[in-house]
């Protein structure tokens, strides 16, 4: 069986890839990373707190609720990742 030409290919020049400048407004403000990360440990600490003082503190009246609000400030920290770039 006669073998088939195989094709050739074209050799692409080179492009230039044109850079846009950065725009400032994707950039995350200042106050995003600090306030992220601070509401990761205050929420990893409120929920610390209630489980070592056995479910007395840290708002007694709060009883249970305390870990959702443990978890809210979790929450507020996944929101503002979402954001950061």
């Amino acid at each position: 069986m006669p073998v088939s030409k195989k094709r050739k290919k074209k050799v692409d020049q080179d492009i230039a890839v044109e850079l846009s400048p950065i725009d400032e407004s994707l950039e995350s403000p200042s106050w995003l990373v600090p306030v992220m990360i601070a509401s990761f440990i205050l929420g990893l600490i409120w929920i610390v707190i209630f489980y070592m003082t056995e479910t007395r503190y840290p708002v007694p009246s709060l009883g249970s609720w305390n870990m959702l609000v443990g978890f809210g400030f979790i929450s507020v920290g996944f929101t503002l990742a979402t954001r950061w770039r």
